[in-house]
């Protein structure tokens, strides 16, 4: 099986905001929490979380209706996710309604039903968010020394 992997650098600006580097050619996001904790100024965690959600089934959608041959219109994708409280308090979102509309009607595109039945397999991140990511927490100080999680933890292993 193939693995391979993705890397994220994050650097706390001031409060809660954080610059988010993605790598070379790909401009920076800053990130940052709404009052009263942070200042607003750009999308938190959980909506950069469902922002990639609904970008991956649009693409996932995308690539599906041209792996057939057509030649589809801009899609628009919308998402809202519900903020609920889990049994010890905490805020989660436990679900989330995408609404994707097409540009076209259903006619314009060949096989279509296929398309539909299957776009939904691509998309890594929903099938990702779906199956559940195991995350590994590390902790270390300005010297390098783990606080706390595995120390033989690798980044990217």
């Amino acid at each position: 099986m193939e693995n391979k992997t993705i890397e994220v650098t994050l650097h706390q600006q001031e409060g809660y905001a954080f610059r988010i580097e993605f790598g070379e050619g790909i401009d920076d996001l800053m990130s940052d929490e709404p009052a009263p904790l942070g200042q607003g100024h750009g999308p938190n965690p959980s909506k950069l979380l469902l922002a990639a959600v609904a970008n991956c089934l649009a693409a996932s959608l995308t690539f599906a209706l041209r792996k057939f041959g057509n030649q589809p219109g801009p899609i628009t994708a919308r998402i809202s996710g519900e903020m609920a409280r889990n049994e010890a308090g905490r805020w989660r979102i436990p679900r989330a309604r995408v609404e994707i509309t097409l540009a076209e009607l259903p006619g314009a595109h060949k096989s279509f039903e296929r398309v539909l039945s299957q776009f939904e397999e691509f998309c890594v991140v929903t099938q990702s968010v779906r199956d559940g990511i195991d995350v590994e927490v590390e902790v270390r100080d300005a010297e390098g020394r783990v606080l706390m999680g595995d120390k033989s933890f690798e980044a990217g292993a």
